[in-house]
């Protein structure tokens, strides 16, 4: 039955324009294009400055000090759901928060950071480890994650995913085998931050609408490196002029994998059960509905007519930013500085390249011995790539090649590849490591194809 008036229509309408403009409508800002949400983000980091590496450490030690104590299920965490979701831990989660905490308290105090020091400690706390993930990662993802967990429920609550799921499932489901909602995602990925994208997803699966198989798909393949990041890493290899073609292969690597990924293994074993039953949106077109327009619209306003008011604003704005904090932060201190460490100091990454190389020769791309250096560690970092490029390949066909690569690959440790660790999302570091490697895999040949054309 049909569900609309125009107070439900204003309560649609309002908020839902007012989160795609903090998220998904690009502006121009000093001279570079970027989304309302990361200017102010910028903008409290500006004014913040040398204080959010301090509130990183405190951030990261709560979390351990109560993932460890709620191992015992104490009653001061258990009776508050909220806090319960934000801090409760398993054995192995608990253990990774306390690690991550020793790195920031490492990090932070400078402890064997000297440029001549060597041991474990200085390879933990060197400027490229540990000090790249507390100043460089941390430190910016603390304020996103404050804003876009405060500002979160503007896409998500008031039925805009709804009416955007309704007009797109004809199109998303047969592609990608996921729902249509899931184009938001992508989209705010895409414009915005992948980080952003892997929240989206985190929150759409704990809140019942997308199923464990969807959930793992739509973070892995469509939380999309922003154009932001594919500048910076473009503008690292000196090839800015070609920016264009760049990113069209880019995007074209990014449907090919989001093609043909949900289709094999790891991916396609996950199971369509759901966190929550009875939220996900129905695939078929409902009796009494003309259109999928007039059927998302009807969605919508039911969506805005269970709405509670400010209170479920506030609870589900306050659930999203502290989960992000307490549970995400240490997990890409922990994970993320231990990938930079083995990266920087191990010839594990140089090792795990080699299978690499009879498909860079096979591929006639110069340079292969470098590039094959570059295609594993990635996992780790997305800049690693594009940085070991810049000091070791001369050839301006594999540095493009090795540039879009970095961008499509994806999964790295360090920033979504640790988010999606530590969210609810149901795919564990094996299998982000298999996903790695079919994106890499794919990502090569469709680059190389497109390099020996342009070069």
């Amino acid at each position: 039955m049909k569900a609309r008036n125009g107070k439900l229509m204003a309560g649609f309408l309002i908020p839902s324009l007012l989160g795609i403009l903090l998220f998904m409508v690009p502006i121009k800002y000093n001279d570079n294009w970027t989304i309302v949400v990361k200017i102010m983000a910028d903008m409290i980091g500006t004014a913040l400055g040398d204080y959010l590496p301090l509130l990183c450490v405190a951030i990261v030690t709560i979390s351990a000090i109560l993932g460890v104590i709620s191992l015992k299920r104490p009653s001061f965490i258990t009776t508050y759901p909220v806090v319960d979701k934000t801090f409760s831990a398993t054995p192995v989660w608990a253990l990774i928060r306390v690690i991550g905490a020793v790195f920031i308290w490492l990090t932070y105090l400078k402890i064997d950071a000297g440029e001549n020091d060597t041991g474990i400690i200085h390879m933990i706390t060197m400027a490229d480890a540990g000090g790249f993930v507390l100043t460089e990662l941390l430190s910016v993802l603390v304020i996103i994650f404050l804003l876009a967990g405060l500002l979160l429920p503007f896409l998500l609550d008031f039925g805009l995913l709804e009416f955007i799921g309704a007009l797109l499932t004809k199109v998303m489901r047969p592609l990608f085998t996921i729902p249509g909602r899931a184009a938001v995602d992508c989209i705010t990925s895409w414009i915005g931050d992948g980080t952003l994208g892997v929240m989206l997803t985190a929150n759409q699966y704990e809140d019942g609408y997308y199923s464990e198989r969807e959930a793992a798909i739509v973070a892995t393949t469509f939380s999309a490196v922003s154009i932001t990041f594919s500048i910076v890493v473009l503008a690292q290899v000196k090839l800015m002029d070609y920016f264009g073609i760049y990113y069209l292969v880019v995007c074209v690597i990014g449907i090919v994998c989001a093609l043909v990924l949900p289709r094999i293994p790891p991916l396609s074993l996950k199971k369509d059960t759901f966190l929550v039953p009875g939220k996900a949106m129905g695939e078929e077109l409902p009796e009494g509905y003309t259109s999928s327009w007039d059927y998302g619209l009807d969605l919508a306003c039911k969506r805005v007519a269970e709405y509670k008011g400010i209170g479920q604003f506030l609870e589900s704005s306050l659930k999203n930013a502290a989960g992000m904090w307490f549970g995400v932060l240490p997990v890409v201190m922990c994970i993320g500085t231990l990938a930079l460490v083995l990266a920087l100091n191990t010839t594990v990454f140089e090792t795990l390249g080699l299978p690499f190389m009879p498909l860079l020769n096979l591929l006639d791309i110069p340079e292969a011995a470098a590039a094959s250096k570059t295609m594993v560690v990635g996992f780790t970092d997305m800049f690693t790539p594009s940085i070991l490029a810049a000091s070791t390949i001369t050839s301006n066909m594999t540095r493009f090649i090795v540039a879009v690569v970095s961008v499509t690959q994806l999964i790295y440790l360090s920033e979504v590849g640790g988010l999606i660790l530590g969210s609810k999302i149901p795919v564990n570091l094996p299998e982000l490591f298999v996903l790695f490697l079919e994106r890499t895999v794919i990502s090569l040949i469709i680059a190389s194809a497109f390099a020996h054309m342009i070069f």
